[in-house]
């Protein structure tokens, strides 16, 4: 019998001068539904019961750099978006840098990387 206390990841929060803007962006490129619509916080549900994506508005929000440099904000997490057409998905917000050949580094309107990646066989 484990001491560990039951853990479940429930969502994934992302910062931004505008939560609903940020949330709508999400809810476009996902195809999601939110079942929160507050102006200072917006949850996203996963469809299928996997973990939610929530927004809150930050006034001092400070976006990352992509790629970073010295004394720039670097960012802290990003989201990795399995996709079956990859230039196809790209189409929303594509990064100048990309690392690699199977994965688009795109940016979201509060400047959040997140990677489109096609899976390997």
């Amino acid at each position: 019998m484990s001491d560990r206390p039951r853990l479940k990841l429930t969502g994934v929060v992302l910062d931004s001068p505008d939560a609903r803007k940020l949330a709508d962006f999400y809810r476009r490129l996902l195809g999601r539904e939110a079942v929160e619509d507050e102006p200072e916080w917006v949850v996203l549900t996963a469809p299928d019961g996997g973990a939610g994506l929530s927004f809150q508005t930050d006034q001092d929000y400070v976006p990352p750099a992509w790629p970073a440099g010295p004394d720039q904000q670097r960012m802290m997490a990003h989201l990795d978006i399995e996709v079956d057409d990859l230039d196809a998905a790209v189409a929303h917000a594509l990064a100048e840098y990309q690392p690699q050949q199977h994965v688009r580094v795109c940016l979201d309107p509060a400047g959040h990387p997140f990677c489109l990646y096609l899976p390997r066989a």
